[in-house]
């Protein structure tokens, strides 16, 4: 499956901005199933300076500077990607009780082990309450398998919670969204990602895009698409497993893969910087994620 991605950032400030330092997680990774065979990152004003490189979790990072004053901000990615089916087998092929999988990662002093092991530390937006892990308790039960036990985990906040876009902010604490029960993708995926960590499991917030099917004999609508997030546990034997608490669903050849990290802060699409603007500035995001076959 080949897609084509296009993501467009636009900022638009109450006052000139004079500089502004920017980084971006725009770029699709390079992972098993997926190549990345064409990018393009557009900024106007032109950048006077760009650069690219690796960020500590390997994901692609961009950085520009734009050093001439500017009312407005537009940032445009554009990527091509090809995607294979079978991602599931993965899944199939894990077999490992969930409480195995805990203990030996902990041991476990290869490479890949070492680096899963971060992903068991809490962070700022990871972190389980008493509530929290109660609620994940539910799920991980003694002697479920790993795959089982995330599986009923994902499919209760797909039933528990509302998908409810304004609902929350990047900023929202876990806790109230816990409370709440309503939020967004990035939401969901902290969540599950907290409970994992509860239970001694390795949690990983995965970023990315989803290709989204208009209803039948309607046309898709351009932009009418979004960024997307879900999470990954680490099974020692099957490496890292994906699921989608937003759609109940393991992710498969319809999800693009840019970027992942203990959370939603190590893979901000865009964040920087700026000097001057005012007191306030408007965000419009549009994005599309068009299959070439």
């Amino acid at each position: 499956m080949r897609y084509r991605i296009t993501h467009s950032t636009e900022y638009t400030y109450a006052e000139l901005v004079t500089l502004c330092h920017n980084e971006v997680h725009l770029t699709p990774r390079a992972v098993p199933g997926q190549r990345l065979t064409q990018h393009s990152l557009e900024v106007h004003p032109a950048a006077a300076i760009v650069s690219r490189r690796d960020d500590f979790f390997g994901n692609p990072v961009s950085y520009f500077a734009v050093q001439s004053v500017h009312p407005q901000l537009l940032v445009t990615a554009r990527s091509e990607v090809e995607c294979d089916p079978g991602r599931e087998e993965a899944h199939a092929r894990s077999c490992i009780g969930w409480e195995a999988a805990g203990a030996r990662m902990r041991a476990d002093a290869s490479a890949a082990g070492l680096d899963a092991r971060q992903y068991m530390l809490e962070s700022p937006m990871g972190s389980a309450t008493p509530e929290i892990a109660a609620y994940a308790a539910e799920s991980f039960v003694a002697g479920t398998s790993l795959v089982a036990a995330v599986s009923d985990l994902t499919n209760r906040i797909h039933r528990d919670f509302t998908y409810q876009p304004g609902a929350t902010t990047v900023a929202t604490p876990l806790a109230e969204v816990f409370a709440c029960r309503r939020g967004v993708c990035q939401d969901f995926a902290h969540l599950a990602i907290a409970c994992l960590r509860s239970v001694g499991l390795a949690g990983r917030y995965v970023s990315g895009y989803i290709e989204t099917l208009p209803p039948p004999d309607k046309a898709k609508l351009v932009g009418a698409d979004a960024s997307h997030a879900w999470f990954s546990v680490y099974d020692p034997e099957a490496g890292w497993l994906a699921f989608d608490p937003t759609n109940d669903q393991i992710p498969l050849e319809r999800y693009i893969t840019t970027a992942w990290g203990r959370e939603y802060s190590d893979v901000t699409p865009i964040k920087g910087i700026i000097f001057g603007g005012g007191a306030s500035h408007t965000v419009q995001v549009a994005v599309d994620v068009e299959r070439l076959d």
